[in-house]
């Protein structure tokens, strides 16, 4: 595989990347979000009052990086904190009002930016190219800890 070659799969690929981050990391400064704050947004969404733990564990970050997005996202308002009532020790997640509405945003965003990727893609050509990224993350997957 040539590597030098601009017009590669891999560089291919690449730019998709980087365009696609470029375009949502605006979207997302518009909102005053972070690129790592939707995903915890839209899980506590469908499934408020989470823990820590468990938000650490559906998103694969490290408890601690959890914490550091919280602290942010609790100064923003976005989400509120509060020790569980049959377990002192585990604290739960709630999405506040904002919260929410910054979910409906993200929504209709999420819509748009589909449609934007995937507007003139066939559902065949959407199946396939789905199952060929996870083929790709499954091949990164069996090698990523050797």
């Amino acid at each position: 595989m040539d590597f030098c070659n601009i017009e590669g799969l891999y560089q291919s690929f690449i730019k998709v990347i980087k365009v696609h981050h470029q375009y949502l990391h605006n979207i997302l400064e518009k909102l005053d979000l972070y690129p790592g704050q939707p995903p915890l947004l839209f899980t506590l969404y469908k499934n408020d009052g989470q823990s820590q733990r468990e938000i650490a564990d559906k998103l694969h970050i490290k408890p601690a990086t959890i914490t550091v997005m919280l602290n942010r996202m609790e100064k923003a308002g976005l989400v509120t904190r509060r020790q569980d009532v049959e377990d002192q020790r585990i604290s739960r997640v709630y999405l506040t009002e904002k919260g929410r509405e910054k979910c409906e945003q993200l929504k209709n965003i999420m819509v748009d930016l589909n449609e934007h990727c995937f507007g003139n893609f066939t559902e065949e050509e959407k199946e396939v190219f789905k199952t060929l990224l996870e083929k790709m993350a499954e091949n990164i997957e069996k090698v990523k800890d050797k």
